[in-house]
């Protein structure tokens, strides 16, 4: 399943090169042509077939990008441990006491935590900061770590995907690996103008990729496909979650880098509803997505942005549905023809 060999991978914003090859190998197969930009993006391009092209093919991006939330580390202590800082938006609270794999070699360790049994009742109640925490890779001393570890290395959890209740799975990276295994699936399909695929890089850590690969690729439009926040838990006072996990694909109207396009959002939505497939709007101005770079490229591309519910993003574990996941690429499947048709 490619999927969980994409969750599986390791690839914190900067270091996607486990996740790229991963995505070039799936692509060479069904896409013409394909190059690596200078900040690691995958471009890829799939021409417009033959019935109904036009003497200049209508151009649309769709994007996913491949950087997960991790951690770099920064310095190592004299007794061996990590000194590290956050890359993307972590919670200080999921960080103690997980198990991390740290640089290329994958080196196992722990993010230690004082004992409990030392602590006092107004530590205990308070967020441990993240830059008062250390990995421990179980070195005795700066120089046995320095065999295995060096500063500039990433850590990332260690999370193995795996099947979860009913018809979901849990695992890291599913912001955005879920959206790169939807493009991938995309991109075997033949359509009526040319399809321009991008993979981009550091998201997490400012659209960067995405800013690059919208002003190389000036399209007509674009669309990204993402993973986004579910908060559907139960909660202290009657609140809407931004989205509901296995209540279809979450259409973004507007968030926090985002007015998506009018004419765009409105056929996915009525894609939606002609095709019977479930579908929910994910609550205004929560987040943001590559298109809030992509849609100021150049002169401007009319953006949208389907994505799929994901509980516990931005932590060691994600959960998203499969029957979301396959309601995305259905719906993504018919609508995609009938972009080039609208009034941009």
């Amino acid at each position: 399943m490619l999927l969980e060999k994409l969750s599986n991978a390791r690839g914190v914003s900067g270091d996607e090169g486990a996740v790229r090859a991963l995505i070039t190998a799936h692509l060479r197969k069904y896409v013409d042509e394909y190059r690596i930009d200078a900040l690691g993006n995958v471009l890829a391009l799939k021409r417009a077939s033959r019935r109904g092209a036009s003497r200049v093919p209508f151009k649309l991006l769709i994007a996913a990008h491949m950087d997960e939330v991790g951690l770099l580390v920064t310095h190592i202590d004299r007794d061996g441990a990590l000194q590290f800082e956050k890359i993307g938006g972590i919670d200080d609270r999921v960080l103690p006491a997980q198990s991390v794999l740290v640089g290329k070699h994958a080196t196992p360790g722990v993010i230690g935590l004082k004992p409990r049994h030392l602590t006092t009742a107004s530590e205990r109640a308070q967020v441990v900061p993240a830059d008062a925490l250390r990995i421990d890779i179980g070195a005795t001393s700066r120089e046995d770590a320095l065999r295995v570890v060096a500063p500039g290395a990433y850590a990332t959890f260690a999370t193995t995907f795996r099947a979860f209740g009913d018809n979901c799975v849990r695992g890291k990276a599913l912001d955005d690996r879920a959206g790169c295994a939807l493009l991938c699936e995309l991109a075997r399909e033949n359509f009526p103008f040319d399809l321009y695929a991008a993979f981009t890089t550091q998201e997490e850590i400012g659209l960067r990729g995405a800013r690059v690969a919208g002003h190389a690729l000036a399209p007509d439009a674009a669309l990204v496909l993402e993973a986004t926040i579910c908060d559907d838990s139960p909660k202290s006072r009657e609140q809407s979650p931004t989205t509901r996990l296995g209540a279809g694909p979450a259409l973004t109207l507007a968030d926090g880098g985002l007015l998506a396009h009018k004419a765009l959002a409105r056929l996915l939505a009525e894609t939606a509803q002609e095709h019977k497939l479930p579908f929910q709007y994910k609550q205004p101005l929560v987040g943001g997505t590559d298109a809030g770079a992509l849609h100021r490229a150049r002169a401007g591309v009319p953006s949208a942005v389907i994505s799929i519910p994901a509980r516990y993003i931005h932590s060691p574990a994600a959960v998203i549905s499969l029957d979301d996941f396959g309601n995305a690429l259905k719906l993504a499947r018919a609508a995609l023809p009938r972009i080039p048709d609208l009034d941009f």
